[in-house]
């Protein structure tokens, strides 16, 4: 019976909604995460009878014909890249992106990643690093001796060095923006990485052509709401119990039909 094979492409599916739940609720804390949401479509429809064509020689047209689907599939998991709230740290090295933008963090391997976390460190050299140590992009050095380091909303660090008076620049954060934000590959670790379906990052100065301003002191955090995470988990397990009930009613049916025909 088809009734088995589609329940068990809704079973599957759920299963994948799941998931997907449960990995935004495992994250709800973590900084400058961006919630997910699976994304589904119908299969294809096998044609029992042809609509808009006559069945037979020398009839009208049939209005409307019979066309059985064959289930469910997921097409896509995507990354909602909505601005989560701004918790404050009080850590001068913390900054967090109001708006569009990325901060750009030079990989080991010499690749650029991208991040929205903007919770930073100092190396062993001063360079401002994540905190996996990967360098930010353009790289800025902080002086043993600087203290009172500023990180403005268009991205200029400054601090004082030794007994001046004056703040020294010390460099500019520079973001990069990409036309379909959600074309672009989580890594996992706050990163994501440029794809071709993300397109060409666009890099500019924080705070100007549209692009966020930085806000120092702050952190990003999760976009994921708990109450409608615990709404849809409860959704996914109701519809994964139907199709399981789809499968026994149709196995039930199958059973009935076996006993009459012996």
């Amino acid at each position: 019976m088809r009734a088995l094979a589609i329940a068990a492409t809704g079973m599957d599916a759920q299963q994948t909604n799941l998931e997907v739940i449960a990995n935004n609720i495992a994250n709800i804390n973590t900084t400058g995460y961006k919630r997910s949401r699976a994304e589904f479509s119908d299969l294809m429809y096998q044609t029992e009878r042809a609509k808009g064509i006559a069945n037979r020689p020398n009839q009208a047209a049939v209005p409307e014909g019979a066309n059985i689907g064959l289930g469910v599939q997921t097409t896509a998991v995507r990354n909602l890249h909505i601005q989560g709230e701004l918790s404050q740290t009080g850590n001068e090295l913390d900054v967090a992106l109001v708006g569009r933008g990325w901060f750009q963090i030079q990989m080991p391997d010499g690749t650029t990643a991208y991040t929205r976390a903007g919770s930073f460190n100092k190396s062993a050299t001063g360079q401002i690093v994540t905190t996996d140590g990967n360098v930010l992009d353009p790289a800025v050095t902080i002086p043993t001796n600087a203290s009172n380091i500023t990180i403005s909303q268009t991205g200029e660090i400054a601090a004082t060095i030794g007994t001046n008076a004056t703040p020294t620049v010390l460099g500019q954060i520079q973001l990069a923006n990409f036309v379909n934000e959600a074309g672009l590959q989580p890594m996992g670790s706050n990163l994501f990485t440029q794809t071709s379906a993300s397109g060409d990052p666009v890099i500019n100065t924080p705070n100007l052509d549209g692009f966020a301003y930085i806000k120092q002191n702050y952190l990003e955090s999760s976009n994921v709401d708990p109450v409608k995470e615990i709404t849809e988990l409860i959704t996914a397990q109701r519809a994964y119990e139907m199709n399981s009930k789809v499968i026994t009613t149709a196995d039930d049916m199958a059973s009935v039909v076996s006993k009459n025909l012996k």
